[in-house]
């Protein structure tokens, strides 16, 4: 496979429906809501209110759905948007302080583009300075079409955008959310456990040890529970995921770090399985997923990302 389609992903992906292709996975990261305006015929985040881009993101994800393995996840990185009268403007999270901060490479055109003159709060059904909550609306929308929510990870961030408000607290996270087309589906915790704890290991020796508990898969009864002991230096990965945002000096806009999706691929495929990123941006899911044996599918509107693509899957290739 590895291969990008230039166009509207929802184009590309009915067309892969059509030809009965089928990915084990997803990880991706679409545009904010109401931050550029790229020049793109039909493009994504332009909506005139959240209820409109919310939608928008239902149908993509519903393609995403349809060309899914039965047992397949998608892992949905979004960022939120704070409703703003400047310019008419809803601004990203990181924004009304100063300064665009980008979650994911699937939105690597953060960084290009004219701001788009959007509708102001009062327009949208919200006050100024208002956080539209877009992540939890966009979940709750998937949930409500189908699909199984069942995780929301908080990407901490490290190193956020610095901000000068002085009425809230600088904004150092973003949401994660795992959600699967069906009741089972393949996760592989085994690939993505993390170290046990200093703490956490002198807790064990001493006998003082909490079991953790997950889902008995040899009962049919999704909601049966036993506990499991912690055994040896790791453990059962945590929903707060510790990574830094890295500057990418192909380009000036931010990437999706690949320490934030190498666990989404890990524990969402097994090796050869084909991975989906429907915005595909500088290729880092393709790069990452190359690096980790497997195969790749990217959709992306802008064809300028071309050569960024081929640079970086080529040291995935060499990688390996």
């Amino acid at each position: 496979m590895n291969r990008t389609f230039f166009g509207d992903c929802r184009d590309t992906m009915r067309k892969l429906i059509a030809d009965g292709v089928r990915v084990q996975m997803c990880v991706t990261s679409p545009p904010y809501f109401g931050l550029r305006d790229y020049g793109h015929p039909g493009q994504l985040g332009l909506e005139k209110t959240p209820a409109e881009f919310v939608a928008a993101m239902v149908e993509v994800f519903g393609l995403v759905r349809e060309l899914l393995a039965d047992d397949g996840v998608l892992w949905l990185n979004l960022g939120d948007s704070y409703a703003a009268q400047r310019g008419g403007t809803a601004m990203p999270a990181e924004t009304l302080a100063g300064g665009v901060g980008g979650a994911g490479d699937a939105d690597a055109h953060r960084g290009h583009g004219s701001v788009h003159a959007h509708r102001n709060a009062s327009k949208i059904g919200l006050k100024h300075k208002d956080l539209i909550g877009i992540p939890w609306r966009v979940a709750f929308a998937l949930q409500d079409a189908g699909w199984y929510l069942r995780q929301d990870i908080i990407w901490h961030k490290p190193n956020p955008m610095p901000e000068s408000v002085t009425d809230r607290c600088t904004k150092a996270h973003e949401y994660l959310f795992l959600l699967a087309k069906s009741e089972r589906y393949y996760y592989d915790a085994d690939a993505i456990k993390e170290p046990v704890t200093d703490d956490m290991a002198r807790r064990a020796a001493a006998g003082h040890t909490r079991g953790q508990w997950k889902v008995d898969q040899s009962r049919n009864d999704a909601a049966t529970v036993r506990p499991k002991q912690i055994v040896g230096e790791t453990r059962n990965r945590r929903s707060v995921w510790t990574v830094p945002t890295v500057p990418y000096s192909g380009a000036h806009f931010a990437t999706f770090p690949p320490a934030l999706i190498e666990p989404c691929i890990l524990a969402g495929s097994r090796t050869g399985d084909v991975v989906l990123d429907p915005f595909f941006g500088s290729g880092t899911t393709g790069q990452v997923a190359q690096a980790l044996g497997r195969q790749w599918v990217g959709c992306e509107l802008n064809p300028e990302y071309a050569p960024l693509q081929r640079a970086r899957t080529a040291q995935a290739a060499l990688a390996i």
